[in-house]
């Protein structure tokens, strides 16, 4: 994948055309858009690890991400996903080998070690490891901890002592419908846990997202803190047969969602979509739409390696290498966007900021 990459690059750099300037639109509330540390400063320490949280804060992000999954014991810990084979030394355990199995998430099969069949005890054994080796820094693989969500909240808290402006969390819930399906809800467990560090109400400094939209509508019914709507560039809720996510975007679609969300998180393409050679191109009516029906627009997300950049943006043709984030990123907030995720709060805040005072 990484070779190709740099086959084709070289070969586009000099195709294609910039995208017309576009004139700037407003956040749906006048304010300065967010900046979402993106599972912490994931860019910069391995993921979902204190660290990384620790570490974007105090690059100025607004909110910290964790994605949380639950243990056999019923503990929400923060892993980008239940299978952690990606982001933990868990393969080189032997007293877990039997624990690898093949199981249908969503719909897909999937090999590896799964959190839910391992108690909060025996995941603290284990070691976060970066999860994108070919293109970051593995320097700091297992030197820490899975956190807990309840961890994460108590750092946070910690965080936030003196601050006139508080530092809120954006936790997602990760497979809700799969959990469900084995007798591990996130809904009661989550809402305990943020009611105990006083996230009780709209005012909180906290949103909720999630892919799918029985949880979402679900966690609505018991609770008035903010929701949001994640949306993929294909597919649809894992828990909504025949709903696409494209659907969801339409006038009437982002209507349905309004009824119990307070936004949106969709793929950055959906915002600007990219073209045939990878420059961006001119964006949609998405954020338009969506701030039409009240809804606000959280784009995800914004990483500063040439792999993920966009041709006009890339600063060469090592994936590895840095590219000019901050430039894709203001595109983007020309477009209204009220906040984004970004691997790489330091360039985002920064961007943000700069943007604010023009």
């Amino acid at each position: 994948m990484i070779r190709r990459f740099a086959a084709l690059l070289a070969l586009m750099l000099s195709a294609g055309c910039a995208a017309e300037p576009v004139t700037a639109q407003a956040t749906l509330d006048g304010q300065p858009p967010i900046v979402i540390a993106h599972r912490g400063a994931s860019g910069e320490r391995p993921e979902h690890t204190i660290a990384g949280y620790k570490l974007a804060i105090e690059l100025g992000a607004d909110y910290i991400e964790p994605d949380l999954v639950l243990t056999r014991d019923g503990v929400l810990v923060a892993r980008h996903e239940n299978e952690i084979s990606e982001t933990t030394d868990v393969a080189n355990h032997p007293e877990f080998a039997g624990r690898k199995a093949t199981k249908t998430i969503d719909g897909k099969e999937v090999s590896g070690w799964f959190t839910e069949d391992f108690t909060l005890a025996e995941l603290k054994t284990l070691r976060a490891r970066e999860r994108l080796p070919q293109l970051r820094s593995t320097e700091y693989d297992g030197q820490f901890e899975i956190p807990t969500f309840e961890e994460i909240l108590t750092f946070l808290a910690e965080a936030n002592k003196g601050r006139k402006v508080p530092v809120g969390v954006y936790p997602e819930t990760k497979h809700p419908s799969y959990f469900v399906s084995i007798g591990l809800p996130h809904e009661a467990p989550l809402l305990a846990i943020l009611d105990r560090f006083g996230y009780r109400d709209r005012k909180a400094p906290v949103f909720i997202q999630s892919f799918e939209v029985g949880n979402l509508k679900a966690l609505r019914a018991k609770s008035d803190l903010p929701l949001i709507q994640l949306l993929d560039g294909e597919g649809g809720p894992a828990d909504t047969p025949g709903t696409s996510y494209a659907a969801m975007t339409s006038p009437a679609g982002l209507k349905a969602i309004a009824a119990y969300a307070d936004g949106i998180g969709p793929y950055k393409e959906m915002v600007i979509p990219r073209g045939v050679l990878g420059r961006l191109g001119d964006p949609t009516t998405l954020v338009h739409d969506a701030h039409a029906a009240g809804l606000k627009v959280h784009p995800w997300t914004f990483r500063r390696e040439n792999y993920f950049l966009p041709l006009g943006d890339k600063g060469g043709i090592n994936p590895a290498g840095h590219g000019d984030l901050a430039a894709e990123i203001d595109a983007y907030l020309k477009t209204g966007i009220d906040g984004l995720f970004s691997d790489n709060p330091r360039e985002a805040v920064a961007t943000v900021k700069k943007g604010s005072v023009r």
